[in-house]
């Protein structure tokens, strides 16, 4: 199982940044995208937010391929609308090519590592 941390910023805007909530409470999520999470080999997968920064941690089999899963979703209009919706509320981190979201974040520090 590999841990990945990915790391993304919200509009600063309180309404909008409440209606990125509303949508990720249990049950909000559609279920295409639960199941597009599900089988692409995402085993957990968790949102943390602090004010307009959001970091997901995703937990993922060894059978995950990012590049796949990004390529399912561009072929499935219910992931390609779900996309669009989020991406209203979203903005990239700085230094964020055009196009990319989601940015992975470089561990550089685990204790399990420490003598």
């Amino acid at each position: 199982m590999a841990l990945h941390c990915l790391l993304l910023d919200l509009k600063r805007d309180a309404e909008l940044i409440a209606r990125y909530r509303h949508w990720h409470r249990p049950g909000n999520v559609p279920g295409a995208v639960v199941r597009s999470i599900r089988a692409a080999g995402i085993e957990e997968m968790e949102i943390f937010q602090r004010d307009d920064r959001l970091v997901m941690l995703m937990r993922t089999s060894e059978a995950f391929d990012a590049e796949a899963k990004a390529r399912a979703d561009a072929a499935d209009p219910e992931i390609v609308a779900w996309e669009a919706l989020m991406s209203g509320m979203q903005q990239p981190l700085p230094g964020a090519a055009p196009g990319e979201k989601w940015l992975e974040a470089e561990a550089i520090f685990r204790l399990s590592e420490q003598p």
